[in-house]
């Protein structure tokens, strides 16, 4: 029977090695294990999963994935957790990357997701595999470099095509550029594409262990201290982050904010409309240099946000603030 690695395990070395698949009790369950699951139930336009390569290819009842146990809280698509699964093994692909747990709250407005059923941890000489053995040692490079970050008031809100315009920016100023997805539930697309976009070095949560970033939030500021090690040791003149979802939300974004708030040269926030970018100024208590995302999209919502909160307005989509933006991070970066 086809087995997909989905790209949870794109760190790994499972496409290389031989492992053995063998059920465990939940008691022996842990975020970031390894395990294999049969697809079941009726297809729907969400019986899809991210390889290694970050193409998406269509799942059949039948066929198994390899991916690891972890927790989704989106805002908009669903929420889930492996700890919720039942005596029956069921659950669900909570994100395409192979991502699993039992969904516990689903939009309305979204598909159906991929249901699966647990066969069986992936194990070596009887010991489980997980995510986190496949973290190389971050060295001893200190995290110095000059920072970008991009922050939203939701998920879906154009975090990443902002990170894309920023650095693509960037390297027509000359610079070399490591970029990261910093928090949310896996995915790989988002750091592939900031090398699209131009970035030397690509990097996500997935790099530091993590399936998710819904841990304590001392586990997910020892893994990003970890991944800034990094990031440090790579030949850039500059950062560029991305918090997913916003920095409020459950993903620990204020915990990785106030990681590299010391670093921060210039902040961008993507916001739904300028309600929501007076929310952001209001409770995260942080100025951005400019507002982008459907906040920008006409003259009126720009309107809007900067008599809301005083904040210059850039929709990238447009040519002149394109301009604008590169020569704000020139005079940022010097």
């Amino acid at each position: 029977m086809k087995r997909f690695l989905a790209s949870l395990t794109r760190i790994s070395d499972l496409d290389e090695r031989a492992y053995d698949v063998t059920p465990r009790g939940r008691d022996q369950w842990a975020s970031g294990d390894y395990v294999v699951c049969e697809v079941v139930g009726t297809p729907s336009a969400l019986y899809r999963t991210e390889l290694v390569s970050g193409r998406r290819t269509p799942v059949l009842p039948g066929q198994q994935i390899v991916g690891a146990l972890g927790m989704r809280a989106a805002t908009h698509d669903c929420c889930g957790d492996w700890r919720a699964v039942g005596d029956d093994l069921l659950m669900n692909q909570l994100t395409g990357a192979g991502l699993f747990g039992k969904v516990t709250s689903v939009s309305r407005w979204s598909g159906r997701p991929m249901s699966v059923k647990y066969l069986g941890h992936v194990e070596r000489e009887g010991a489980k595999v997980a995510l986190s053995d496949f973290v190389p040692p971050p060295g001893e490079a200190k995290f110095a470099l000059p920072s970008i970050l991009v922050v939203g008031t939701s998920m879906s809100a154009g975090k990443t095509l902002t990170s894309r315009a920023i650095v693509a920016c960037l390297k027509e100023l000359g610079f070399r550029v490591a970029a990261a997805k910093l928090t949310g539930a896996a995915g790989y697309k988002d750091a592939l594409g900031y090398g699209d976009a131009g970035a030397d070095h690509i990097f996500d949560y997935v790099d530091a262990g993590l399936t998710d970033t819904l841990g304590e939030p001392a586990a997910v500021e020892a893994a990003m201290a970890a991944l800034f090690k990094r990031i440090a040791a790579t030949d850039a003149d500059v950062f560029v982050g991305e918090i997913g979802a916003s920095p409020l939300e459950a993903y620990n974004g204020m915990t990785v904010l106030d990681c590299l708030k010391s670093h921060i040269r210039m902040l961008a926030l993507v916001a739904n409309d300028g309600y929501a970018a007076r929310g952001f100024q209001e409770t995260v208590l942080c100025t951005p240099d400019f507002v982008t995302g459907p906040a920008a999209n006409t003259a009126s919502s720009a309107a809007l946000v900067h008599s809301l909160t005083g904040l210059n307005v850039l929709d990238l989509g447009a040519a002149e603030d394109i301009d604008a933006l590169r020569e704000l991070l020139r005079k940022k970066l010097g």
